[in-house]
């Protein structure tokens, strides 16, 4: 085989497979009750996890200067999308210490149009929720316990994560 077909044959053959969606929610055995550390929206509104009470959160701690955390932002914008409402709400609370305006302008370059804006004292959310890498993401349910934790990237909109997160709102439904 000619270098030049061997190429073309490997490309035809990456192309063919499907990219992998990234690490799906890992669950805990059981809830664990979480802090809730203060955090404010895009208008600057103070806020706690507690203002989400009855809804499914997931919860996703993020910088614009993490490289990881910006190129799953979209996932996250698309997940909200499409399951966000009164049952389901996707949190990415900023740690930039530069403050809203990066936010703001990080979400203009990249067309982010679902998400919510919120931001955090860096050391308070990183202690608060033991988060020792970015980006940390954590589901959260109705009553406010940790469900699952991912340290990492993942593709939040794959059909897999989809799945379980259609599956824990729909538990979270017969609850009060």
């Amino acid at each position: 085989m000619r270098r030049r077909d061997f190429l073309v044959a490997t490309a035809a053959a990456a192309l063919a497979t499907p990219v992998a969606a990234g690490p799906v929610m890992p669950l805990r055995d059981s809830p664990r009750e979480m802090p809730s550390p203060p955090f404010v929206n895009g208008a600057g509104r103070d806020l706690m996890l507690d203002d989400f009470h009855g809804k499914v959160v997931l919860l996703n701690i993020w910088a614009t200067w993490c490289a990881p955390c910006r190129e799953e932002m979209p996932t996250l914008d698309a997940l909200q999308a499409r399951l966000g409402g009164e049952d389901f709400h996707v949190l990415p609370l900023s740690i930039d210490r530069a403050g809203m305006p990066v936010v703001r302008k990080f979400y203009e370059e990249i067309g982010i149009r679902h998400l919510g804006m919120y931001l955090a004292d860096q050391t308070r959310v990183m202690m608060a929720f033991a988060a020792y890498g970015l980006p940390t993401t954590i589901l959260i349910d109705r009553q406010g316990r940790e469900l699952g934790r991912l340290v990492g990237p993942s593709e939040w909109d794959s059909p897999e994560n989809i799945a379980l997160f259609e599956t824990i709102i729909a538990k979270g439904k017969d609850t009060p």
